[in-house]
């Protein structure tokens, strides 16, 4: 791997640690403010919203100039969404703007690898970033969750700095203070990344023309018969990740009886979890038996659901860093199938506009389903079996769908012999 590559990394993580450390940030405001308890998956709905209202937009822009001063703008416009909240703007109206910054920022991050490596360095190129960006949601949350701590608070509220007035005199503007520090951080290295001299044709400025392309994308990568089955996985993937983000924080409370800083903490766990799999992955999947890992997924529903019969901190541990291990196996070779496809198909920002426009309308859709189902007082026991149900039952149905692909191609294929 060359330089450009680690610089990258560096600026992701720097940019995905902030993003997440200021999820835990933005839910306790809102238990400070009392808002209700259907509005805390909102913060994430609000945020993913960005994804699919500009995918036909973002990655022509990210095609439009350098990857690497793409991702400096877009990490500019997080920071402005953490001055929001400081001058007094909703959480809510807040994460969406510093979400509208990520969707921005994503087809430049991995369209990027796509210019830089070689096909087959994308399968070792997506673990090690999948496993870097799972790191930094590790230590994301664990920072979000101490930052609020009050004893870390006051450490960081006792700092006098010399003539500078800081006026952070709460727990929340100390937190954001250094959150924002990290996106400055990330923003530093997207000026060090370098510019890979590729160049794509002229990108429409037409907004009909951009919703144009992108359904003519869309409908590409979705008629393509690797495509719409890496596509479907991820899809699901993210969908299901963003939800159990929060199963993982309300399971805490009702069934091990921790506050938000310590919950927090297992989202981390889950996470590492994650890292494991998609380094085992990047080490042991070539990009060829990608679609052999797809049983993983069936297995993730059910070991998800082994949740419900625990009620000690250290069954949690294992339970959920096995959870992590087995998305984070099967995620990573599918990730790279799909940006495999697509950059054949594509180029490398559309391929990456569509694909995000899928993974987070399936967040969108499945946070709204959890938001529901809280607001509706089912019990987190019933809420984790219903997710589990749903997960192994779309891989299973993922599967028969490849299966049936793969018989009708072998058919053609005969079919073809015959006519010779």
């Amino acid at each position: 791997m060359n330089r450009g590559f680690y610089t990258i990394m560096a600026a992701q993580f720097f940019s995905s640690l902030a993003d997440n450390a200021l999820l835990i940030v933005a839910i306790y405001l809102l238990t400070q403010m009392d808002a209700p308890v259907w509005m805390t998956p909102m913060l994430k709905l609000f945020f993913v919203l960005s994804y699919v209202l500009l995918a036909a937009f973002v990655g022509a822009f990210a095609d439009a100039h350098p990857k690497g001063r793409v991702m400096f703008i877009t990490n500019l416009i997080k920071i402005a969404g953490c001055a929001l909240i400081v001058v007094g703007v909703h959480p809510l109206l807040a994460y969406s703007v510093v979400g509208f910054g990520a969707a921005a920022y994503s087809p430049a991050k991995y369209g990027i690898l796509t210019e830089l490596l070689p096909p087959e360095k994308l399968v070792l190129a997506n673990g090690w970033i999948e496993g870097l960006t799972v790191a930094s949601i590790v230590l994301g949350t664990v920072m979000g969750g101490a930052l609020i701590n009050a004893k870390v608070a006051s450490v960081l509220l006792s700092f006098d700095f010399p003539i500078i007035d800081t006026y952070c005199d709460t727990i929340w503007e100390a937190a954001l203070t250094v959150i924002a520090g990290a996106y400055i951080l990330a923003a530093i290295f997207n000026l060090w990344i370098p510019e890979t001299g590729a160049q794509y044709e002229k990108q429409a400025t037409n907004p009909i023309r951009l919703v144009t392309d992108f359904s003519r994308s869309f409908m590409t990568l979705w008629r393509d018969k690797l495509g719409q089955i890496s596509l479907a996985v991820t899809t699901l993937f993210w969908g299901a990740g963003a939800v159990l983000q929060f199963i993982v924080l309300k399971w805490a409370e009702k069934k091990l009886d921790l506050p938000l800083d310590k919950a927090a903490f297992l989202q981390g766990v889950v996470a590492i979890g994650i890292a494991v799999g998609a380094v085992s992955a990047a080490r042991f999947v070539k990009l060829k038996k990608s679609l052999s890992v797809m049983p993983l997924g069936v297995a993730m529903g059910f070991v998800v659901m082994a949740m419900t019969l625990v009620n000690s901190i250290w069954l949690a541990y294992p339970l959920l860093i096995l959870v992590g291990a087995l998305s984070g196996y099967f995620v990573v070779p599918m990730n790279a199938l799909l940006q495999h496809r697509g950059h054949v198909l594509l180029s490398a920002g559309h391929s990456i506009a569509v694909q995000n426009f899928n993974e987070n309308l399936s967040v969108l859709v499945m946070l709204v389903l959890y938001a529901g189902m809280i607001s509706l007082d089912l019990s987190i026991s019933t809420v984790i079996v219903l997710f589990g149900l749903f997960v192994s039952g779309t891989m299973y149905m993922v599967m028969r769908w490849h299966a049936a692909n793969q018989r009708r191609t072998d058919s053609l294929a005969l079919i073809g012999q015959h006519k010779h």
